[in-house]
């Protein structure tokens, strides 16, 4: 067979991303804030991109000249879910469907207006156009001091109080005491027996293992404090040096255990804070705005993309006009063409992006109406691909749509992420619950036990049985501690020390 050159004209489909499609999925990612700083910088670049009103006389543009814009909008979820942005604005739990207005939150509402500090717009601006100051909205957070000195008024008190004052004022964020006890106690001119029994009682205090001096005075406290600090361990705790070169084999002579037993041990102190006063405090309190607004009216849940963080950007086309009347040369014009494009394609996709936002809020708040109503004990089991699914887009749209930003309601407010949950199994059969539901009920138990019954966790796994909550105790110890909840053995100690103050 002889072989030669030939042509040969082949159709196939592929999916290209445009620079176009690129940037309306970047839009969809950023929050209001980032989103603030992306315009900022187009603006600057694009002479034809302006911020605010501008007055349009008669620099018009023609139909030829938007018409690949407009077209370059359709075939990817993304950017599709065109339609009029009234319908896709206000949830109607009644069933009508009324026009959006931009002042749909600016009717009186104590409960939102106390929470966002609203007034006038929902846009978050007030009446003199002036948006809400965020900061006042802050909480000083407690300090590792404080929440150490109230542990120690409790139990101590006089002289002894004293001491325990210098010393924790000595304490760094991490827990741990820098100061030399000799020193301290020569400053104080008290014995230094003393300050080693003060000290022992600072070293009681929570968060376990606060008021060492080192590390391994660090771990040992907290092995104490979880009744595991036998002979072998403390031989362990006495040589990290040798576990962090990796010297098990002598570790396991020196101890006297066997494989097993060492890699328990190991995993043990795995599990201990190295940094215990970082629980406490030690960062700075961050505002969140939020991206969202989501208030009820008349039995209608009202959603609205918070417009007071973003500028309004419009297309100068006066100023347009007028570089078009003065380029001569093709190059010019294509260059002025290139920047109207842009800019047109940068208003469309900001505009799209608020109608997407919008769209997965609202079917967010039509499926989580229960949380909406009644609170975090009615939060359902909900995924992405469920919301995907109600409003035709794609599962990475909706996850993109969700990143970095949050919704505020009369509840407080939440990172849109916080609705999607797994689900716990009911022991009815009946629906299942979220997992942030089961993390409620576990709270309120704990939150209402008896100081002198502690509710272990196997009483916990049987108390949520009774309450339809088919769940493991291993589950259940990870949402107490993911809730930041003690064991019943530090419960305990805390309850008494509470009562102890009162």
């Amino acid at each position: 067979m002889a072989l030669g050159p030939r042509l040969d004209l082949r159709q196939s489909q592929s999916l290209v991303m445009t620079p176009q499609l690129q940037q309306a999925i970047k839009l969809l990612t950023l929050s209001n804030l980032e989103l603030e700083t992306y315009i900022s910088d187009e603006v600057e670049k694009n002479p034809l991109l302006d911020t605010g009103e501008i007055s349009t006389e008669s620099g018009e543009v023609n139909d030829s000249e938007e018409g690949p814009i407009e077209a370059a909008t359709q075939g990817s979820d993304e950017i599709l879910s065109s339609g009029p942005a009234e319908s896709e604005t206000a949830l109607d739990m009644q069933g009508d469907s009324d026009s959006f207005s931009n002042n749909s939150l600016s009717e009186s509402d104590g409960a939102l207006d106390g929470q966002l500090g609203l007034n006038g717009s929902s846009s978050g601006a007030s009446a003199v156009g002036e948006a809400p100051d965020f900061e006042n909205m802050l909480v000083a957070e407690i300090t590792l001091t404080d929440y150490l000195m109230d542990q120690a008024g409790a139990i101590l008190s006089g002289m002894d109080l004293f001491v325990a004052q210098h010393i924790i004022d000595q304490i760094d964020e991490c827990g741990y005491l820098q100061a030399d006890l000799l020193e301290l106690a020569q400053r104080l001119n008290v014995g230094l027996v003393d300050i080693e029994r003060i000290l022992g009682v600072v070293q009681t205090l929570d968060p376990v293992g606060v008021g060492a001096r080192d590390l391994a005075e660090c771990l040992s406290l907290q092995a104490r404090d979880a009744d595991r600090y036998d002979p072998a361990m403390e031989r362990l705790i006495d040589n990290l040096d040798l576990l962090a070169k990796g010297a098990l084999p002598q570790l396991k002579r020196m101890c006297g255990v066997d494989d097993e037993d060492l890699m328990d041990m190991i995993s043990e102190l795995r599990n201990y804070d190295p940094k215990p006063g970082c629980k406490i405090g030690g960062g700075e309190v961050q505002a969140v705005v939020p991206d969202v607004f989501v208030a009820e009216r008349a039995n209608r849940w009202i959603i609205e993309v918070n417009s007071a963080t973003l500028p309004k950007v419009l297309v100068n086309r006066s100023y347009y006009s007028e570089l078009k009347d003065g380029a001569q040369d093709k190059e010019s014009k294509d260059w002025l063409n290139e920047c109207l494009a842009d800019a047109n394609w940068l208003v469309k996709a900001l505009d799209q992006r608020q109608r997407t936002i919008v769209k997965v809020a609202t079917e967010i708040v039509k499926q989580q109406e229960e949380f909406f109503r009644k609170g975090v004990a009615h939060l359902r089991p909900l995924t992405l691909k469920n919301v995907a699914e109600q409003i035709e887009m794609h599962e990475s749209t909706v996850s993109r749509v969700t990143s970095n930003k949050y919704l505020s309601c009369s509840r407080g407010t939440f990172e849109l992420k916080y609705f999607f949950t797994s689900g716990i199994q009911s022991s009815t059969g009946g629906e299942a619950a979220s997992a942030e539901a089961v993390k409620s009920h576990i709270k309120s138990l704990i939150d209402n036990e008896d100081p002198k019954k502690i509710l272990s966790d196997d009483k916990l796994v049987a108390l949520l049985k009774e309450r339809g909550f088919d769940i493991a105790r291993r589950t259940v110890a990870k949402y107490r501690e993911a809730l930041g909840l003690g064991s019943s053995v530090q419960r305990r100690r805390q309850k008494a020390l509470e009562g102890k103050a009162a």
